[in-house]
């Protein structure tokens, strides 16, 4: 049974596919979101910025541009959660968009509860207060981060952190929800001087795993996305 959201979020789907748009104008309604449709890049920029929707779903190839032009016009005044819908799996894009500003990327064929939940977890991001505004412990499962007291807990059990591992959990933690790409991780933990030491990350997320996750070979919380990054699950 479809779980409603607790008022009509707006969603606009910049897609020339029209089954997708026909897929999406049906499944997202008894969720509690009301959908608003663009068939080119154009079109989408002009709804985006006369309806400021909550969220919006993008496919990367449009007739008229390609969807990372969209990614980039958009985030030169919006910070609206943006989920690219795309056939397109190469490492590459999907990083470029990452980059560009994309919250998440989600790989046609995509299955319904799937793409609800990548939705949920950027809206959830985006209402988040910024800065030193984030809550001060964050629980996510049996995963609890006290950012006041610097200290985390796993099912109620301090663990005990190096301050290069407290330091990327907590980034992570700051973008819960969200694909964090390397670079953006290395820039953040370690500094601008180390965006190419890629396997500093490695070596530490799996460091980290060990320590907060149950079965380190199949994370619940510390999620890989290939090629791309690191996402910290929220659900």
């Amino acid at each position: 049974m479809p779980s409603a959201t607790t008022h009509d979020v707006t969603v606009l789907l910049i897609e020339d596919e029209a089954e997708i748009r026909r897929f999406l104008r049906t499944t997202l309604p008894p969720y509690g979101y009301r959908l608003y449709e663009a068939t080119s890049g154009g079109d989408g920029l002009a709804q985006a910025s006369a309806r400021n929707p909550d969220i919006i779903l993008l496919d990367l190839g449009l007739p008229d541009m390609n969807g990372t032009t969209v990614i980039e016009k958009i985030r030169a005044w919006s910070t609206l959660p943006i989920i690219v819908l795309s056939a397109r799996d190469q490492e590459q894009v999907k990083v470029q968009a990452f980059d560009l500003g994309a919250d998440d990327y989600v790989t046609k064929p995509f299955g319904v509860e799937e793409l609800l939940a990548r939705m949920r977890a950027a809206l959830r991001h985006a209402n988040r207060p910024m800065g030193d505004a984030v809550e001060p412990v964050c629980t996510f499962g049996d995963l609890s981060v006290d950012l006041g007291r610097r200290q985390v807990f796993v099912s109620g059990t301090e663990v005990h952190l190096t301050p290069i591992e407290y330091k990327l959990l907590t980034t992570l933690v700051r973008y819960a929800g969200k694909v964090v790409t390397h670079r953006q991780l290395l820039k953040d933990v370690w500094g601008p001087l180390h965006i190419e030491e890629g396997h500093y990350v490695r070596v530490y997320m799996r460091q980290l795993r060990n320590k907060i996750e149950a079965d380190p070979a199949q994370p619940r919380h510390l999620v890989t996305e290939l090629g791309v990054g690191y996402r910290l699950r929220t659900e």
